[in-house]
This record gives C-alpha cells, sequence and structure tokens, in this order.
C-alpha cells in the first residue's frame, strides 16, 4: 500500500466544469444560524464531497465570500450551489411545496436515529441549526422528521459541522445504496 499524491488523487476528481452534468444528491440543506464562518466553510467543503444539491444559508449565517469560509471550504463554495434566504421557514415552505421531506438533525420527543431514513424521504430538505441552541424551535414544529445522532458519552452533541458531516455521508450512502439496490433485479423467490 501507498499513499496517493495530490496529483493522483486530482486525476480522479471531477473537474468544477463537469459537476453540471452530475448527479446530486437529491438533498438541500437548511442551515439555521449557524455563526461561525469555520463551520461554514466545513459546511461547503462535506457538501461538495456528497455532490449535495443545494445549500441555504439562513438568518444571521455568514456567507462567501469571506476569507474565513475560504479557508475551511478550500473552494468549496465553487462547487456547491448555494443561495441565501432570511427565513429558514420560508426556505422549508418553498422545499415541502416541491415535494420534499422536511427532516432537521435535531433531539426531539420523537427523534429517530439518523441511520434509518428510507429512499422514500427522498428528496430530502434537511435542517441544521445554531451550535449552542440548535435548530429553532418553530423550525422543528414544522419538519417531517427529527433525526439524532446517538451519543454515548457525557455530551449531548456534536459541532454542527461534525454532527452533518456524519449525518450527510450516511443519507448519501443510503441514497446511492437504495438506489443502486432498486435498479437490479429481484432475486428473492
Amino acid at each position: 500500500m501507498r499513499k496517493l499524491t495530490h496529483q493522483e488523487i486530482a486525476e480522479k476528481r471531477a473537474k468544477l466544469e463537469e459537476l453540471q452534468t452530475r448527479q446530486r444528491l437529491p438533498v438541500v440543506v437548511v442551515v439555521d444560524n449557524v455563526r461561525s464562518l469555520y463551520n461554514v466553510g466545513s459546511l461547503f467543503r462535506t457538501s461538495d464531497g456528497v455532490m449535495l444539491q443545494k445549500l441555504i444559508l439562513t438568518g444571521y449565517t455568514p456567507r462567501p465570500p469571506r476569507k474565513e469560509i475560504e479557508k475551511t471550504a478550500l473552494g468549496a463554495t465553487l462547487s456547491v450551489p448555494w443561495e441565501y434566504t432570511p427565513s429558514p421557514l420560508e426556505a422549508i415552505a418553498q422545499f415541502r411545496q416541491a415535494g420534499y421531506t422536511i427532516a432537521c438533525l435535531e433531539l426531539t420527543d420523537s427523534s429517530i436515529p439518523y441511520s434509518a431514513v428510507k429512499t422514500h424521504h427522498f428528496p430530502l430538505c434537511l435542517v441544521i441549526g445554531n451550535e449552542i441552541t440548535g435548530v429553532n424551535k418553530e423550525v422543528v414544529e414544522k419538519c417531517d422528521l427529527a433525526l439524532e445522532i446517538p451519543q454515548y458519552g457525557i455530551k449531548q452533541s456534536l459541532n454542527v459541522a461534525v454532527a452533518y458531516g456524519i449525518a450527510i455521508f450516511e443519507l448519501s450512502r443510503i441514497w446511492r445504496g437504495d438506489s443502486k439496490k432498486e435498479n437490479q433485479p429481484d432475486s428473492t423467490p
């Protein structure tokens, strides 16, 4: 085994101009009042990694161009479609009308494990929230699902960018894995 060089890795990656023709993960993410520019940059970089459909930045979430966002995004602000909408409620209403399942990454009295999402939940609008207070209560009330990442230590939550990374890569695995299975003939008797 040997570590790949940066050049070898780059040769295997899509080019910016090729992204228009690639299928994106049918998930839009509404970012509800995330305050850290570095977290926002991480959200962009992670979103690029799964070929996210779109990021919707809302409330006081900082927006590109900002050097602090770029420091962690490493150019992903160019490869991930994004827009700004002042209200997360307006954003989720728009996607609900378009037929998306609305889910938040939040602890609620009826949260389900983030790994329990099924392909019938797609397309999906995932709401992630503020580093301290999480997803706004009024937004949670408008969601169809609340997704939870189990915590086994003394802390009740993860950093928003870390939690998003865990959840979105699992959603990508579910969508990409299950949609491949759906396109294969059923071999059960």
